[in-house]
């Protein structure tokens, strides 16, 4: 698959689910990313949120390069310029951010690439789609609630939506939210934990990657 932001977005929205994680051992970041990719997911999130995160990032590209070519790999937590200069410079495929910053929007347009913001509040939608985005991450979606979605949704009718934040590893949670209208959702602490990572403990996550297909699959 070419890697251009209309191919990203559709491969978000196929597989419905985002991953994200930040691990500060670079061995462990890279055996959690073959695992995820042996599941069929292709694309994946790497969060900004440790002193190791642009040094384990730029090692995790090239194993990604060389091993999973197909894969596209961003970067989360972006907040500033400096943040997505760096990232960008390391071969991040798009950004992913808590909030909307202008200059972050700018950059990602002057790179081709996909910035997905995060958003709290309708004038933060359309600001957000005043920047460019096509798809926006609802954040933190577990304090918005569905709700929130099927209320604001028709005012934005070409924006895709996913929520990300206090997603629950069950049924109906998940189809709650597919339901309201996301095209998918980000899921972190709740799919990779710290427990998970910490002990390494991959046949544990590999049964969570499952089941999420699974439970999205049945949620559509």
């Amino acid at each position: 698959m070419k890697k251009n932001k209309q191919n990203l977005i559709a491969a978000i929205a196929h597989q419905g689910v985002l991953p994200l994680f930040y691990c500060h051992s670079v061995e462990v970041s890279a055996e959690i990313i073959r695992l995820i990719y042996k599941t069929g997911i292709r694309v994946v999130e790497y969060t900004n949120r440790g002193e190791a995160a642009l040094d384990n990032f730029s090692i995790l590209k090239k194993i990604q390069e060389v091993e999973m070519p197909d894969l596209f790999l961003g970067i989360g937590t972006v907040k500033s310029a400096q943040d997505a200069e760096n990232f960008i410079s390391a071969g991040a495929d798009f950004l992913v951010a808590p909030i909307v910053n202008t200059d972050v929007a700018d950059l990602a347009k002057q790179n081709d690439l996909l910035w997905i913001p995060g958003c709290m509040t309708p004038t933060e939608i359309f600001n957000a789609q005043s920047l460019g985005a096509q798809l926006v991450k609802l954040f933190p979606a577990g304090v918005l609630g569905t709700n929130f979605l099927s209320a604001v949704r028709e005012l934005f009718p070409n924006m895709l939506f996913m929520a990300t934040g206090g997603i629950d590893l069950e049924r109906r949670n998940i189809r709650s939210w597919f339901r309201a209208g996301v095209c998918a959702i980000g899921m972190g602490n709740k799919l990779i934990s710290k427990k998970i990572l910490d002990e390494e403990n991959y046949n544990e996550l590999f049964n969570n990657l499952y089941k999420v297909i699974n439970l999205v699959t049945l949620s559509r």
